[in-house]
């Protein structure tokens, strides 16, 4: 992957933490205002300076927290989501806001399960259970503080506050534990989904390969040639031109006749390797039918395309066809050019009528339709 899609990647991933993180400034907005509201109502047992300064100690810790995001320091965390931090930071202000309220306490320990479930799906199963205990030891630490102090006014309102939020607590993690077990069960459908996936995309890949493909040389077939070459017409422009030539081998039922077919198997593969070692990666060679072959040079002139003819013409004859003798190895061309506007059909008759002609002529040579042109 690229630094590109790296800093992409992370610019997409601080707008979602950036998403993420004003929900949780939405939800302290809302319990600010149920702060005030206690205040109003006269529900604390301290004194309204320190209400305040609980207050003050909010907006400070998101703004830590926005500016940690904002500078993308949370980057260089092993958690760039800071949600462990965030959830920890909720419960200790959760937990000094219960100590400071006397009668409303009991309405307002709702706010520790809604701490805890903005980790939910984000912190691992012994996290979150480490951060329901921390949360659970603190409202246990305020009782048995004010119980050791004298200040309990009703014990057994206490109790039933205590177990209400253990038990709410020990259900939230077996929930988060149930939700990470499905998760995981998930990523590993995912994954074997993937895999599945990537075999199809294989399997794929070969049948079109076996499609696009001649078994016997490894070239292209027929049909494919047929696609290239109309596509490749499509995107000529008038300043352009392709070149395309019929290759015949040479007396190639006689070699099948004298020398049996498996050697005319061997003189197609050798032919297949020439043409491969003198062509260019965007030429393209194909099996056009039995010893005939197609060839197409894109963006080329007479020329060149003639000298590409004759190299591979002379590359043939001398070349060896493997654990086979088959002396006098030879093909025949016929060459044509490609337009705009040209007709694919048209285009391969044209080249056809300078095969035979090159046949005429003797075979072991080329001929084009130019040259036809100027006789």
């Amino acid at each position: 992957m690229t630094s590109s899609n790296n800093s992409l990647n992370q610019k997409t991933l601080q707008r979602l933490l950036l998403k993420r993180f004003s929900m949780a400034v939405g939800t302290y907005l809302a319990i600010s205002s149920i702060v005030v509201v206690a205040s109003f109502c006269d529900l604390f047992q301290v004194a309204g300076s320190s209400v305040a300064m609980l207050l003050g100690a909010m907006v400070a810790s998101q703004l830590l927290f926005l500016g940690m995001f904002l500078s993308g320091r949370n980057q260089r965390l092993s958690d760039p989501s800071l949600t462990e931090a965030q959830v920890l930071v909720a419960l200790g202000l959760t937990t000094v806001l219960v100590a400071m309220l006397d009668k409303g306490r009991g309405s307002l320990l709702v706010v520790y399960p809604m701490s805890m479930l903005f980790g939910l799906f984000q912190l691992q199963t012994r996290v979150f259970f480490r951060c329901a205990c921390l949360g659970f030891l603190g409202f246990l630490a305020i009782n048995f503080y004010e119980f050791q102090a004298g200040t309990t006014r009703d014990v057994g309102l206490v109790v039933l506050q205590t177990c209400v939020l253990g038990l709410v607590l020990a259900w939230l993690n077996l929930f988060a534990w149930y939700m990470q077990q499905m998760r995981q069960r998930m990523r590993k459908r995912r994954f074997a989904l993937q895999a599945h996936q990537d075999t199809l995309r294989g399997m794929m890949r070969q049948l079109e390969d076996m499609v696009a493909t001649d078994e016997l040389t490894g070239l292209f077939n027929r049909r494919h040639f047929l696609r290239m070459a109309a596509q490749a017409l499509e995107a000529l422009t008038p300043a352009r031109q392709h070149g395309l030539a019929l290759i015949d081998l040479d007396h190639f039922k006689s070699i099948n006749d004298r020398y049996g077919h498996a050697a005319g198997d061997r003189v197609l593969q050798a032919f297949a390797g020439v043409a491969s070692a003198c062509l260019r990666d965007g030429d393209v060679i194909a099996r056009y039918g039995g010893e005939e072959f197609v060839l197409l040079i894109p963006d080329t002139d007479a020329v060149s395309f003639q000298a590409c003819c004759e190299r591979l013409r002379v590359a043939f004859s001398e070349c060896q066809p493997v654990n086979v003798k088959v002396p006098n190895l030879s093909l025949s061309v016929g060459m044509t050019l490609v337009s705009m506007y040209d007709d694919l059909d048209e285009a391969l008759h044209r080249a056809d009528q300078a095969l035979y002609q090159a046949k005429r002529s003797g075979r072991n040579r080329s001929a084009s339709t130019w040259e036809l042109a100027d006789a």
